[in-house]
Parts: structure tokens; sequence; C-alpha cells
């Protein structure tokens, strides 16, 4: 049977400032990467996001990135690979306390930004992150890019890993996704992106910049619920995936 995950990032709202569709967006998913309050997130968003998670039956990741909150998390900070370590740990545990309060397991991490692409072709940040994950839980689940370090780390060092793909992002030949800054690095046409989304499940192969085939073998898809039209994508690939006979569950449930 074909199954596969659907996550999103939530919980990005800080102080007076909303960010994202989180309400919206939730009922479509089937895991949540929740920011703990260092790239985005405060105590009272983790609260509630958190809340909304276990209302809506969904698993619950933390999402950690660098102490950055004017840049997003996505501005590159030198940290070796001890402070990588206490970063991922620290903001796990921050997490933590807000989902076993309230009866909640803590599923996965997927790292955020530019912590997420360091980590991806860092091996020394890719091993310290999941030292972090295998110290906090050991059975706590990596997402991780298909064919990055991340994931190559965590098969060398035992720690489960999900493979996460990304529905409208092109990818480069080499299976890195395609700098945003290159033309047609973001995909706008819905149906290309459904059709991408169905042949990687049922095919395992997407095709590259170059036009050639790659394999990408992945447990979960990731999806945006910033604005209007992210909301309409999502929903887009549920129905799709019903269609195709396609069973959406959280990756806990088949990877571990």
């Amino acid at each position: 049977m074909d199954r596969i995950d659907l996550n999103c990032d939530l919980g990005e709202s800080f102080g007076a400032y909303r960010i994202g569709l989180d309400e919206e967006v939730v009922p479509h998913v089937t895991s949540v990467n929740i920011a703990c309050g260092w790239h985005a997130g405060d105590p009272l968003v983790m609260e509630k996001t958190v809340a909304m998670a276990k209302q809506h039956h969904v698993a619950v990741g933390a999402h950690p990135g660098f102490p950055d909150l004017l840049g997003f998390g996505r501005r590159e900070i030198k940290a070796s690979p001890d402070e990588v370590y206490a970063y991922v740990k620290y903001q796990l545990g921050a997490l933590y306390a807000f989902a076993h309060s309230q009866g909640l397991e803590v599923q996965h991490m997927k790292a955020h930004g530019s912590l997420y692409n360091m980590a991806g072709k860092d091996i020394r940040l890719a091993e310290a992150m999941c030292r972090a994950c295998r110290d906090f839980d050991s059975q706590l689940i990596i997402l991780a890019l298909a064919g990055s370090q991340m994931e190559q780390a965590a098969k060398e060092m035992g720690v489960p890993c999900a493979r996460e793909f990304f529905a409208d992002r092109a990818y480069a030949p080499d299976g890195s996704l395609a700098p945003r800054s290159q033309p047609g690095a973001v995909i706008h046409d819905t149906q290309v992106a459904l059709d991408r989304v169905v042949r990687m499940i049922k095919e395992g192969k997407v095709q590259a910049t170059n036009g050639e085939d790659i394999p990408v073998q992945c447990d979960s898809i990731c999806v945006h619920g910033d604005n209007e039209s992210a909301i309409a994508f999502v929903t887009a690939i549920r129905s799709r995936l019903a269609e195709e006979g396609i069973t959406c569950q959280s990756f806990g449930s088949f990877v571990r």
C-alpha cells in the first residue's frame, strides 16, 4: 500500500506578529514541525500550536534553528559541531516540555533554514545533530532531505530517519534543492507539482533541472501554509493522493 506523510512548519508567529495560517493548514497534514523560539515562535505560540496539533491528531516534531529572530534563521552562522549539538538539544527540551504536559510525544526533529541546509552538506554538523537527537531520545526520528549528509549521518549512527520531498521545489542533478536564485527553482504550477509528487511516491523518481530522472525515495512531503494559495495547494495534494489510492499518515507509524 502506498503511503506518505505530509509535514508543515508551524508555530512561527512571535509576540504580536502572526506568521502563517496555522489553523487553516493543520487539519490537512499529518506531522507538524514546531518552531522552538530561536528563529521564530515563543512560549505562548508553542503552547497553542501543540494544543492545535493534539486537537487534530497530528504528530508533533521540533523545528530548531539558529538563534536568529531577525534573520528568521535563514542566515548562516559559523557554529561548531559542539555548539550545534547543544542548540538542538536545548530546543528539543523546550518543545518536549509543552508536548509532555499535554500528553504528547515528540515524534521527530526537523532543522530549520540555514541549520537544515548546512547540516545537509556538512557531515560533522549532521553528526552533531544526530547525537543530540539520540542522546535526547533514541526513538526520535530525524526528518531530513533525501540523499543529504543528514540522512547519511543518521544511517551510520543508527538514528531513525525519515526522508522528505519538496513538492514545489526543483531538484538539481545531485539530488539537492536547486538554489532559489536559479530560475525555475520554485514550481508555481500546481498540476506539475502534483504530478511530481505522485511520480515520486509510485516510481521513486523526479526530473532534475537538466531534464534527467534521478532516484528520490521519500517518506514525507513538505508543504507550506503561509498564504492562501498554499492552503489551496495543500488541499489539492490531499485530493490527488486520495484519487491515486495513496494513504496519508504520520511517518512515525512506519519509520523507526
